[in-house]
């Protein structure tokens, strides 16, 4: 591999690294959605070759009563 080609993956993945650690990995509009049902669970994303292979959540999704 070229070391050019070395130097833009290294850059992307310290880019990935950064966005992972900052929690940076949903669009504004699904944290928007998640906000707005109140959902509290996991989600996750599994990816192979850079595409989305498979996705899924587990159930977190309690709403708070008033007055409980």
């Amino acid at each position: 591999m070229c070391e050019v080609t070395r130097g833009i993956e290294e850059v992307g993945f310290s880019e990935f690294r950064r966005k992972i650690r900052a929690a940076e990995v949903l669009s504004a509009a699904m944290q928007r959605l998640l906000s707005d049902i109140r959902f509290n669970g996991k989600v996750s994303v599994v990816i192979q070759n850079g595409r989305v292979l498979k996705s899924g959540y587990e159930e977190g999704f309690f709403r708070q009563h008033p007055g409980t």
